[in-house]
């Protein structure tokens, strides 16, 4: 693996996160994440090379990143991060000498709850950023599990997430929406200028409050605020074909994990879709035109043409991930985890009353 450094000034605050713990960066081109994490979450991302099934439904693993408190002493990635990066640019940017991030508190040892502060630790993973790709990515988070601790959790953290599950989602249907944001367009925030949940970017925010006023019965109307659709209403064009390559990726991801031995406690699935409509019609027509040329159709263009077109002119339609391994370990032996595939059908189950299906 390449050794590959950042400056303190290549790394910004994380915008796109639609729930979890304060303290995520990114550097300046959006290609990655940088994340604060725990020792076991590394431990995971780096097994799952062995577990290659799993390992194509989890964001890429770049690396680990140190947070350091002396400004002089290098945050190095030991990572594959020039290999990953989407252009040559890019890669070139990250090859500056190295600086010091900002140092994060001491880990205390009696657990207290973080509210969904920065967490206290001085370890990062590096990730790619599956929003890169996108024009206006409207983001999902969706938390998986009736039970959402692992084993060593003490007395205190297992009352206050069964005492969540009990009075949100999580427990009669395996999971609850975390979080999320959906793009309203360009002239949004102008119009709203009162609005308290509309970024200057046009973005409408969800915080894990609104996803925890659903119960089972109405939590459909959050997958409907998420692809922006009326009240009970069936899902139709664009929007509808996005919904079934959900379910696609849903369903294969199913298909992996019925055949896994782990435990995966507060996990979550990442949706990301395109949220500009004409960005996302792009993307469908040039996937179409792309099939044409596959198929053997002339389409006016050479293949060097092709070849040559510049691949960050093409939005991607959608991306379909599984995040968030603090408390997630192989368990050989064990069977299946029963607590994360419950949350996994009951989402297949929601995704699929929007097109109608049962």
């Amino acid at each position: 693996m390449a050794q590959k450094s950042f400056r303190k000034s290549q790394l910004v605050a994380f915008n796109n996160v639609a729930a979890g713990h304060d303290g995520v960066l990114s550097d300046r081109s959006g290609a990655v994440v940088v994340k604060p994490c725990c020792q076991a979450e590394i431990d995971f991302y780096n097994s799952a090379s062995t577990h290659p099934h799993v390992a194509i439904y989890i964001p890429a693993f770049m690396g680990t990143l140190q947070l350091n408190s002396d400004p002089e002493v290098a945050a190095t990635v030991t990572s594959t991060v020039a290999a990953t990066l989407t252009t040559p640019n890019q890669a070139a940017e990250h090859q500056a000498a190295p600086a010091a991030i900002s140092h994060a508190p001491i880990v205390e040892k009696a657990w207290a709850p973080s509210n969904g502060g920065k967490i206290t630790t001085d370890l990062a993973i590096v990730l790619e950023n599956v929003a890169a790709p996108f024009k206006k990515p409207n983001i999902l988070d969706v938390k998986l599990g009736a039970r959402l601790w692992d084993d060593n959790a003490p007395p205190a953290k297992r009352a206050k997430l069964d005492k969540v599950a009990e009075e949100t989602t999580s427990k009669p249907l395996g999971f609850r929406i975390a979080g999320m944001r959906t793009w309203q367009g360009e002239t949004a925030a102008a119009a709203d200028e009162c609005s308290s949940t509309l970024s200057q970017d046009g973005y409408q925010l969800y915080d894990k409050a609104y996803g925890r006023q659903f119960s089972a019965e109405t939590v459909r109307q959050g997958f409907e605020d998420y692809f922006l659709l009326e009240r009970d209403t069936v899902a139709k064009g664009p929007v509808r074909k996005v919904i079934n390559r959900f379910l696609e990726d849903l369903e294969a991801l199913k298909f992996v994990l019925e055949r896994e031995e782990s435990r995966m406690y507060s996990a979550s699935l990442l949706f990301v879709y395109e949220g500009n409509p004409d960005a996302l019609r792009d993307a469908f027509s040039t996937e179409k035109e792309e099939e044409t040329a596959t198929n053997g159709v002339d389409s006016g263009e050479t293949h060097e043409e092709s070849e040559d077109e510049d691949e960050e002119q093409r939005a991607a339609v959608q991306a379909l991930k599984l995040i968030d391994f603090a408390h997630a370990e192989w368990t050989p032996g064990q069977g299946r985890d029963e607590n994360l595939l419950h949350g996994l059908e009951s989402v297949i189950k929601v995704l699929n009353g929007l097109v109608g299906g049962t």
